[in-house]
């Protein structure tokens, strides 16, 4: 399976964070799709079946030493000229450490990571696609950086870990995405 430990915001928040983002949508970028909006704690790639009851108890254990904590999704920025984010606001330590402590957990439970870097929460919102055949030109993303520079969430309460699986597309479909599914979930009790 591949999977990823993530904060998924909830409902609310990805409403009104929709609701900023049709206001600049448009074909020029390849959006994701609101029913994966997550923040990425820690990136596992193809884990094991047998690794799973560790990871599992493992994720339990960094829920259970994580108590619930405040966060919004705030402003916008983005990795090079390719994707384009939502970030996040509030108890940034927080969701730091319980970033720490999953990636800490998927370690000692046996499955690879790469090599840790330090977190920056962020939630993808589109990729840029490629224009011309040998420039590789990308679409500019300065307006939508610009357009949702002051976007300002409603906070909400982080209280759940959870482990979700990625299935890549696999219709040779141009533009499907991947469907997440959540496998495993934790109460955050600190």
């Amino acid at each position: 399976m591949r999977l990823f430990a993530a904060v998924l915001p909830p409902d609310a928040a990805v409403a009104e964070l929709a609701r900023a983002v049709d206001g600049v949508h448009d074909d020029r970028l390849t959006w994701t799709a609101r029913a994966g909006w997550h923040f990425t704690l820690a990136f596992m790639g193809e884990v094991r079946d047998d690794v799973l009851p560790d990871l599992h108890a493992r994720l339990d254990r960094a829920a259970h030493r994580t108590a619930p904590f405040p966060l919004r999704l705030h402003g916008c920025g983005h990795f090079g000229d390719r994707a384009l984010w939502v970030g996040a606001a509030g108890e940034l330590p927080a969701l730091r450490m319980l970033a720490e402590r999953a990636d800490a957990a998927a370690r000692r439970a046996g499955v690879p990571m790469e090599q840790h870097r330090r977190y920056t929460p962020h939630l993808t919102l589109a990729r840029s696609h490629r224009h011309g055949q040998s420039q590789g030109a990308a679409t500019p993303l300065g307006p939508y950086l610009d357009a949702l520079a002051d976007f300002e969430g409603t906070p909400w309460q982080v209280d759940t870990l959870s482990l979700v699986r990625s299935n890549l597309p696999d219709s040779g479909v141009p533009g499907e995405q991947p469907r997440y599914e959540t496998v495993g979930s934790w109460l955050l009790r600190g």
